[in-house]
């Protein structure tokens, strides 16, 4: 399933997954000012329903909405659509580019490593 989300979609699943769950209210309180108002919130709230990505279970005369999809599972489609899109497919390019472009020090580096190594010696 790929996921396409709006800068605001995905500003307000970030506060979805951020409280798990959560009313318009709750999502509009967490924002920065200016705030936007109640109703264009609740219409993006809607679409994201829509997109299957948000549910809603009723609370009073209201809703609680809550993310039906995982942030690490958007975080990991959204970073092959860049290592995709920018790296013809390669995560060695895309690091390569990070390293140099960012002047990475080689604590990072050597915690980058750990985390291979890691990863290695379990599989």
């Amino acid at each position: 399933m790929s996921i396409q989300l709006t800068k605001a979609e995905e500003q307000f699943m970030r506060v979805l997954w951020d409280l798990n769950e959560a009313s318009v209210k709750d999502i509009i309180d967490q924002l920065p000012n200016p705030k936007p108002a109640y109703n264009t919130v609740s219409t993006i709230i809607r679409i994201l329903e829509n997109k299957n990505i948000v549910g809603h279970k009723a609370k009073g005369r209201g809703y609680i909405y809550f993310p039906l999809i995982a942030k690490s599972e958007y975080s990991n489609q959204s970073l092959h659509k860049i290592v995709d899109g920018y790296f013809g497919g390669s995560f060695k390019s895309m690091v390569s580019f990070f390293v140099n472009k960012n002047d990475m020090d080689i604590e990072e580096l050597d915690v980058i490593m750990k985390i291979i190594n890691d990863k290695k010696t379990k599989k």
